[in-house]
């Protein structure tokens, strides 16, 4: 079902690579023209050679309030209006905990994942309003909703954006803008091997051991891909949600369902373990008991 943006103008930061790579690719088959706005200029570049008459990229740090602005402008500009707003740029953060705090990173990670998308949202408010209504959907993760997926700070931001999205959508439904978040799970892209400190080049290496991982410790057996995130983007970004607003959704391969027992029957119980059995001793006395009934 082709053509599902048809007509529509999207702003995607964090374009160029990863998760925002994939929504522009997809976005631009759904018929969309797409201002890709990053910091990595020569990939930008290739995006624009690429997708000539559909594709504007725009060198954007998303810290830079002007920056924002430029590249929600250029919407209107460039395409003439703005439908949908994807914030996604971001990073892993500061890798630290509460008492090896570095407190300048933790107020960059601040900048990057939680001021930038309220910021984007602020200046794209007024051109969907000129169009009649609009979808934002903005990036949170699985991290955002329980402990254990990213470091605090990451996690922390993660969490607030999914509730910046909430108050958001109580604040514009009237206008008919809708706000949704997107929560990731383990996506075979560089931000788990940065959200851990190593160097860029390293990170990118590790989005293939993600790959590789993934299918082993969720129960849907598969790695989970940039263009996995981009499917559920285009939904909250068409017509095809529209009426969906105020929530998030969760992509994640069902990592989050619950610990592993709930979904490996080979995986050892807690329970079990707290009542000091073997699943091999709770199987004999189930068994004992049955035929006691018998």
């Amino acid at each position: 079902m082709a053509g599902r943006l048809d007509g529509k103008v999207a702003v995607i930061t964090g374009g160029c690579s990863g998760i925002g790579l994939g929504t522009v690719e997809l976005f631009v088959a759904e018929g969309a023209r797409v201002i890709a706005a990053d910091i990595q200029d020569e990939k930008g570049a290739m995006l624009e050679r690429r997708f000539p008459d559909t594709v504007r990229y725009i060198h954007c740090d998303v810290t830079k309030e002007d920056q924002v602005a430029a590249a929600i402008a250029l919407a209107k500009s460039a395409f003439g209006g703005l439908d949908i707003l994807f914030n996604n740029a971001g990073h892993g953060g500061c890798p630290t905990g509460i008492e090896e705090m570095d407190i300048p990173a933790w107020d960059d990670t601040y900048a990057v994942l939680l001021r930038a998308p309220a910021i984007g949202m602020h200046y794209a408010v007024p051109l969907m309003l000129e169009r009649g209504g609009g979808s934002i959907i903005n990036t949170a993760s699985i991290a955002g909703l329980q402990a254990g997926f990213g470091p605090i700070c990451y996690s922390t931001m993660k969490s607030a954006v999914i509730h910046l999205s909430r108050t958001a959508a109580a604040e514009l439904s009237p206008q008919k803008i809708r706000v949704n978040a997107i929560c990731p799970g383990l996506i075979a892209t560089s931000i788990f091997g940065a959200s851990v400190g190593l160097p860029r080049e390293v990170a990118d290496q590790m989005a293939a051991r993600v790959a590789e991982v993934g299918p082993k410790i969720q129960p849907i057996p598969k790695a989970g891909l940039p263009e996995d995130i981009a499917k559920a983007v285009l939904f909250l970004a068409s017509d095809d949600s529209v009426f969906v607003t105020g929530t998030h959704l969760v992509v994640d391969g069902g990592i989050t369902i619950g610990g592993r027992q709930s979904w490996d029957k080979k995986a050892p119980s807690p329970l079990l373990a707290a009542m000091g059995m073997t699943p091999e001793e709770a199987e004999a006395l189930r068994l004992a008991a049955k035929a006691a009934k018998a």
